[in-house]
Protein backbone atom coordinates (compact mmCIF):
# COMPACT_ATOMS: atom_id res chain seq x y z
CA UNK A 1 0.00 0.00 0.00
CA UNK A 2 1.24 3.44 -0.33
CA UNK A 3 2.11 5.56 2.27
CA UNK A 4 0.88 9.78 2.47
CA UNK A 5 2.22 11.63 -0.02
CA UNK A 6 5.25 13.57 0.80
CA UNK A 7 4.94 17.01 0.78
CA UNK A 8 7.13 20.20 1.91
CA UNK A 9 5.89 22.37 4.56
CA UNK A 10 5.04 26.30 3.49
CA UNK A 11 8.80 27.52 3.51
CA UNK A 12 10.73 24.39 2.90
CA UNK A 13 12.67 23.52 0.23
CA UNK A 14 10.99 20.32 -1.50
CA UNK A 15 12.17 17.33 -0.48
CA UNK A 16 14.84 15.29 -3.00
CA UNK A 17 13.63 12.58 -5.06
CA UNK A 18 13.74 9.11 -3.12
CA UNK A 19 15.32 6.53 -5.37
CA UNK A 20 15.88 2.96 -5.48
CA UNK A 21 18.98 1.74 -7.95
CA UNK A 22 18.58 -2.04 -9.18
CA UNK A 23 20.54 -3.66 -11.37
CA UNK A 24 22.74 -7.24 -10.68
CA UNK A 25 25.80 -5.76 -12.04
CA UNK A 26 27.60 -4.27 -9.37
CA UNK A 27 29.95 -1.30 -11.58
CA UNK A 28 26.90 -0.55 -13.11
CA UNK A 29 24.66 0.01 -9.94
CA UNK A 30 27.16 1.80 -8.05
CA UNK A 31 27.95 4.06 -11.15
CA UNK A 32 23.91 4.89 -11.79
CA UNK A 33 23.52 5.36 -7.67
CA UNK A 34 26.93 7.55 -7.36
CA UNK A 35 25.40 9.77 -10.63
CA UNK A 36 22.08 10.40 -9.27
CA UNK A 37 23.09 10.71 -5.62
CA UNK A 38 25.33 13.87 -6.65
CA UNK A 39 22.63 15.56 -7.73
CA UNK A 40 21.02 18.10 -4.89
CA UNK A 41 17.48 17.37 -5.06
CA UNK A 42 17.53 13.08 -5.71
CA UNK A 43 18.27 11.02 -3.10
CA UNK A 44 19.59 6.86 -3.56
CA UNK A 45 17.92 5.38 -0.38
CA UNK A 46 19.03 1.93 -1.33
CA UNK A 47 20.74 -0.34 -3.97
CA UNK A 48 19.63 -3.99 -5.14
CA UNK A 49 20.92 -6.66 -6.83
CA UNK A 50 18.06 -8.70 -7.91
CA UNK A 51 14.13 -8.42 -8.79
CA UNK A 52 13.03 -9.55 -5.38
CA UNK A 53 15.78 -7.45 -3.45
CA UNK A 54 14.29 -5.13 -5.39
CA UNK A 55 10.55 -5.80 -4.54
CA UNK A 56 12.13 -5.59 -0.65
CA UNK A 57 13.92 -1.92 -0.73
CA UNK A 58 10.83 -0.25 -2.46
CA UNK A 59 8.39 -1.35 0.18
CA UNK A 60 11.09 -0.55 3.49
CA UNK A 61 11.95 2.42 1.62
CA UNK A 62 9.46 3.58 0.00
CA UNK A 63 11.13 5.24 -3.03
CA UNK A 64 9.35 7.93 -5.56
CA UNK A 65 11.69 6.04 -8.31
CA UNK A 66 12.77 2.62 -8.57
CA UNK A 67 15.51 2.42 -11.53
CA UNK A 68 15.06 -1.29 -12.79
CA UNK A 69 17.09 -3.51 -14.93
CA UNK A 70 14.85 -5.33 -16.94
CA UNK A 71 17.04 -8.53 -16.76
CA UNK A 72 17.68 -9.60 -13.08
CA UNK A 73 17.79 -12.87 -11.04
CA UNK A 74 15.88 -14.31 -8.36
CA UNK A 75 12.92 -12.29 -10.37
CA UNK A 76 13.22 -10.42 -13.35
CA UNK A 77 12.68 -6.95 -13.96
CA UNK A 78 9.51 -7.18 -15.49
CA UNK A 79 7.79 -9.36 -13.03
CA UNK A 80 9.37 -6.71 -10.34
CA UNK A 81 8.20 -3.94 -12.15
CA UNK A 82 4.47 -5.46 -11.54
CA UNK A 83 4.91 -5.88 -8.14
CA UNK A 84 5.99 -2.79 -7.70
CA UNK A 85 2.68 -0.77 -9.02
CA UNK A 86 0.18 -2.83 -7.79
CA UNK A 87 1.68 -2.47 -4.28
CA UNK A 88 2.85 0.99 -4.29
CA UNK A 89 2.77 4.61 -6.06
CA UNK A 90 6.53 4.06 -6.84
CA UNK A 91 7.01 4.97 -10.56
CA UNK A 92 9.33 2.57 -12.84
CA UNK A 93 11.75 3.57 -14.68
CA UNK A 94 13.25 0.62 -16.78
CA UNK A 95 17.44 -0.43 -18.32
CA UNK A 96 18.10 -2.30 -20.51
CA UNK A 97 21.55 -3.21 -22.94
CA UNK A 98 17.94 -4.26 -25.15
CA UNK A 99 15.54 -2.94 -26.95
CA UNK A 100 13.35 -5.61 -28.15
CA UNK A 101 9.79 -5.68 -29.37
CA UNK A 102 8.61 -7.97 -26.26
CA UNK A 103 10.77 -6.72 -23.60
CA UNK A 104 9.11 -2.86 -24.32
CA UNK A 105 5.89 -4.17 -24.46
CA UNK A 106 5.93 -6.56 -21.55
CA UNK A 107 7.61 -4.37 -19.47
CA UNK A 108 5.27 -1.63 -20.22
CA UNK A 109 2.26 -3.36 -19.38
CA UNK A 110 3.53 -4.32 -16.29
CA UNK A 111 3.38 -0.58 -15.09
CA UNK A 112 7.25 1.15 -16.37
CA UNK A 113 6.81 4.49 -16.89
CA UNK A 114 9.83 5.09 -18.32
CA UNK A 115 12.00 2.92 -20.86
CA UNK A 116 15.98 4.01 -21.40
CA UNK A 117 19.06 2.07 -22.68
CA UNK A 118 21.83 1.40 -20.15
CA UNK A 119 23.92 3.52 -22.52
CA UNK A 120 21.88 6.02 -21.65
CA UNK A 121 24.40 9.73 -21.15
CA UNK A 122 24.72 11.04 -17.72
CA UNK A 123 22.04 14.07 -17.90
CA UNK A 124 19.50 12.24 -19.51
CA UNK A 125 19.51 9.52 -16.76
CA UNK A 126 19.23 12.69 -14.37
CA UNK A 127 16.15 14.29 -16.49
CA UNK A 128 14.16 10.68 -16.77
CA UNK A 129 14.33 10.06 -13.29
CA UNK A 130 13.09 13.62 -12.84
CA UNK A 131 10.30 13.78 -15.65
CA UNK A 132 8.97 10.06 -14.35
CA UNK A 133 8.76 11.75 -10.72
CA UNK A 134 7.17 14.25 -11.65
CA UNK A 135 4.37 12.08 -12.69
CA UNK A 136 5.06 11.69 -16.56
CA UNK A 137 6.13 9.24 -19.03
CA UNK A 138 9.30 9.16 -20.80
CA UNK A 139 10.99 6.54 -23.73
CA UNK A 140 14.01 6.65 -25.71
CA UNK A 141 13.51 7.19 -29.21
CA UNK A 142 14.49 3.71 -30.43
CA UNK A 143 12.42 2.27 -27.87
CA UNK A 144 9.14 4.35 -29.11
CA UNK A 145 9.68 3.40 -32.63
CA UNK A 146 10.17 0.06 -31.51
CA UNK A 147 6.81 0.31 -29.41
CA UNK A 148 4.89 1.72 -32.52
CA UNK A 149 6.01 -1.41 -34.77
CA UNK A 150 5.27 -4.04 -32.23
CA UNK A 151 1.29 -3.34 -32.62
CA UNK A 152 1.55 -3.74 -36.50
CA UNK A 153 1.56 -7.42 -35.69
CA UNK A 154 -0.94 -7.41 -32.41
CA UNK A 155 -4.22 -7.40 -33.09
CA UNK A 156 -6.76 -5.28 -31.18
CA UNK A 157 -7.55 -6.66 -27.63
CA UNK A 158 -10.68 -7.78 -26.88
CA UNK A 159 -12.76 -5.82 -24.69
CA UNK A 160 -10.50 -2.71 -24.77
CA UNK A 161 -12.62 -1.14 -27.70
CA UNK A 162 -15.89 -1.00 -24.91
CA UNK A 163 -13.67 0.66 -22.22
CA UNK A 164 -12.47 3.43 -25.16
CA UNK A 165 -16.21 3.73 -26.33
CA UNK A 166 -17.16 5.03 -22.45
CA UNK A 167 -14.99 8.33 -22.65
CA UNK A 168 -16.40 11.35 -23.77
CA UNK A 169 -16.05 12.57 -27.41
CA UNK A 170 -13.16 14.98 -26.31
CA UNK A 171 -11.71 12.41 -23.77
CA UNK A 172 -11.02 9.72 -27.00
CA UNK A 173 -9.82 12.88 -28.84
CA UNK A 174 -7.28 13.42 -26.32
CA UNK A 175 -6.34 10.23 -26.24
CA UNK A 176 -5.81 9.58 -29.62
CA UNK A 177 -3.55 13.17 -30.07
CA UNK A 178 -1.61 11.23 -26.66
CA UNK A 179 -1.47 8.13 -29.17
CA UNK A 180 0.32 10.32 -31.85
CA UNK A 181 2.66 12.05 -29.69
CA UNK A 182 1.59 15.52 -28.66
CA UNK A 183 2.48 16.74 -25.23
CA UNK A 184 -0.43 18.75 -23.52
CA UNK A 185 0.73 21.97 -25.14
CA UNK A 186 0.19 20.25 -28.33
CA UNK A 187 -2.78 18.77 -27.62
CA UNK A 188 -4.61 22.54 -26.10
CA UNK A 189 -3.58 23.97 -29.66
CA UNK A 190 -5.01 21.18 -31.55
CA UNK A 191 -8.21 21.63 -29.81
CA UNK A 192 -8.01 24.84 -29.46
CA UNK A 193 -8.67 24.72 -25.77
CA UNK A 194 -6.57 25.51 -22.63
CA UNK A 195 -3.87 23.48 -21.29
CA UNK A 196 -5.41 22.81 -17.77
CA UNK A 197 -8.33 21.62 -19.49
CA UNK A 198 -6.20 19.14 -21.59
CA UNK A 199 -4.97 18.03 -18.18
CA UNK A 200 -8.57 17.14 -16.72
CA UNK A 201 -9.17 15.47 -19.51
CA UNK A 202 -6.00 13.06 -19.21
CA UNK A 203 -7.08 12.94 -15.84
CA UNK A 204 -10.80 11.92 -16.53
CA UNK A 205 -9.55 9.27 -19.34
CA UNK A 206 -6.97 7.61 -16.88
CA UNK A 207 -8.94 7.06 -14.32
CA UNK A 208 -11.54 5.94 -16.77
CA UNK A 209 -9.45 3.00 -18.45
CA UNK A 210 -7.66 2.33 -15.09
CA UNK A 211 -4.50 3.55 -16.31
CA UNK A 212 -1.57 4.39 -14.22
CA UNK A 213 -0.03 7.41 -16.87
CA UNK A 214 0.38 8.31 -20.93
CA UNK A 215 2.20 4.93 -21.61
CA UNK A 216 -0.56 2.78 -20.69
CA UNK A 217 -2.88 5.36 -22.24
CA UNK A 218 -0.45 4.82 -25.71
CA UNK A 219 -1.08 0.95 -25.40
CA UNK A 220 -4.75 1.74 -24.41
CA UNK A 221 -5.30 3.39 -27.24
CA UNK A 222 -3.42 0.95 -30.22
CA UNK A 223 -4.94 -1.75 -28.40
CA UNK A 224 -8.28 -0.73 -28.54
CA UNK A 225 -7.94 -0.24 -32.50
CA UNK A 226 -8.73 3.79 -31.91
CA UNK A 227 -5.35 4.38 -33.65
CA UNK A 228 -2.79 2.27 -35.65
CA UNK A 229 0.87 2.38 -37.00
CA UNK A 230 1.06 4.85 -39.45
CA UNK A 231 -1.82 6.92 -39.00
Amino acid sequence: MTGPARGPAAGEPDAPIRVVVADDQELVRSGFAMILDAQPDIDVVAEAGDGLAAVAAVREHRPDVLLLDIRMPVMDGIEAAGIVGAETGCRVLMLTTFDLDDYVYDALRAGASGFLLKDVRRDDLVNAVRVVAAGESLLAPSVTTRLIRAFTSRPAKRGAGAAVDALTARERETLLLIARGLSNAEIAEAMVVSEHTVKTHVSNLLAKLGLRDRVQAVIAAYESGLTAPGA
